[in-house]
């Protein structure tokens, strides 16, 4: 039985994933807690993530591996994940209750299917150590008293003697916290789908691709994966993922660069050579009715009508001109990028507090005294899969780790 001098106060600020899930892993024998959350809802995020699911994780146990999904952030969660990854968070919700599942693309979500099961968890894991949750508790100032703080709200002035900073990438909350002295890397939108205005993508969305290939020329960059048609351009793992390695670049470009998208995802000369084949094999077959690429009928009526071309003409009248416009238009479509939609729930941002003033040992400040820092509110992102909630379970578990580990007990 352990016996304290005095519970120390913990307060911590911002109530999503990193802030629930610190709290629920600190000694109730040596903290009062208090999570200070400014909406009305806790784990809005978690909420939403999904779908509705919850994609708590990604089945990926080997840190070097993990560190690869992430823009940002690389380097440093390396150690963090050898200290705690995929595999912890799995056995941490199962011995709490709650089921998990891994999907074919190796996404990690509840059994239930339904986010609540994971907010449960983590909410009765929090309760039940008497901690304190304070809705529409908005933070004003944060002012350094020695070692310890006085966090203010509208309503009340809290005393801290350990401050756990995990508010998200607000631009007000990155304000507070550079004037407590912290350097931000000015933040900018990653995770965002493609505005492009393109006769072949209309009236088409909700088609999608599952092996899809892009390249943004100017770049150097290109991607692969599942690609979807929606009413403002291109979205799907393929552009997500382009997006959030290029964050930065397609800021500077203002969101306006030249797009090439490979729908059958196989190279130009094999899609030529297999219409070849098909017109030999197939010569009185339409080329309206025919079945070459693994792409959807609409699509594929769509390319053709794009292409003037007819689709009652047989496969044997194809001319060699109209080959070549069918093979270019599905395997090297140059697009123009005019845009970008993000949605404004599941947003994400590259950018944040400097990694360089985090001690990514147990992620305190190095420049405030009992300040730690976790989430998105640090400069480290990553593309979807469960990857970004992955990194607020390990910084906070660290967390809350190195506070159980240095509070003095006799």
């Amino acid at each position: 039985m352990l016996a304290v001098m005095d519970k120390k106060s913990v307060i911590i600020i911002g109530g999503g994933a990193a802030g629930f899930f610190c709290a629920a892993n600190l000694d109730e024998r040596l903290f009062r807690v208090k999570i200070l959350e400014q909406n009305s809802d806790v784990l809005q995020k978690v909420k939403i993530s999904g779908g509705g699911r919850c994609n708590v994780t990604h089945a990926c146990f080997d840190p070097a591996e993990l560190t690869g999904f992430y823009p940002r952030g690389q380097k440093e969660l390396r150690s963090v994940f050898h200290k705690f990854q995929p595999g912890d968070t799995m056995e941490w919700f199962s011995t709490r209750g709650v089921e998990l599942k891994v999907e074919a693309d190796n996404r990690v979500f509840p059994v239930s299917d339904s986010s609540q099961s994971i907010i449960n968890a983590l909410v009765n894991a929090v309760t039940e150590k008497g901690f304190e949750i304070c809705t529409r508790s908005v933070v004003t100032a944060i002012i350094p008293q020695g070692t310890q703080y006085l966090v203010k709200t509208a309503d009340e002035t809290f005393e801290a003697d350990d401050l756990i900073y995990c508010t998200g990438s607000s631009p007000k909350s990155l304000k507070m916290i550079a004037g407590l002295g912290h350097q931000i890397v000015e933040p900018v939108p990653s995770l965002f789908t493609f505005n492009i205005k393109h006769d072949l993508l209309k009236d088409l969305p909700g088609t999608s691709f599952p092996n899809a290939e892009l390249s943004i020329p100017a770049l150097k960059t290109e991607e692969s994966g599942p690609l979807l048609i929606t009413h403002w351009g291109l979205s799907g793992p393929a552009v997500l993922k382009i997006s959030a390695w290029k964050a930065r670049e397609l800021a500077a470009l203002q969101y306006r660069t030249e797009l090439v998208v490979n729908f059958a995802g196989i190279p130009r000369s094999d899609a030529e050579e297999m219409l070849m084949d098909y017109k030999q094999d197939h010569p009185k077959k339409t080329v309206g009715a025919a079945k070459i690429f693994e792409v959807t009928s609409r699509f594929w009526q769509q390319l053709l009508k794009v292409q003037q071309i007819n689709p009652e003409k047989q496969m044997a009248n194809l001319s060699a001109t109209e080959i070549q416009m069918i093979v270019n238009f599905l395997c090297q479509n140059k697009m123009q990028i005019t845009g970008k939609s993000t949605f404004k729930d599941e947003f994400v941002t590259a950018g944040g507090v400097e990694l360089k003033e985090i001690n990514f040992k147990n992620m305190s400040s190095k420049l405030l005294p009992n300040v730690y820092v976790a989430g998105e509110v640090l400069n480290i992102d990553a593309v979807t899969g469960g990857f970004n909630f992955q990194a607020c379970w390990s910084e906070a578990w660290l967390i809350a780790q190195d506070l159980n580990e240095k509070t003095d007990v006799w």
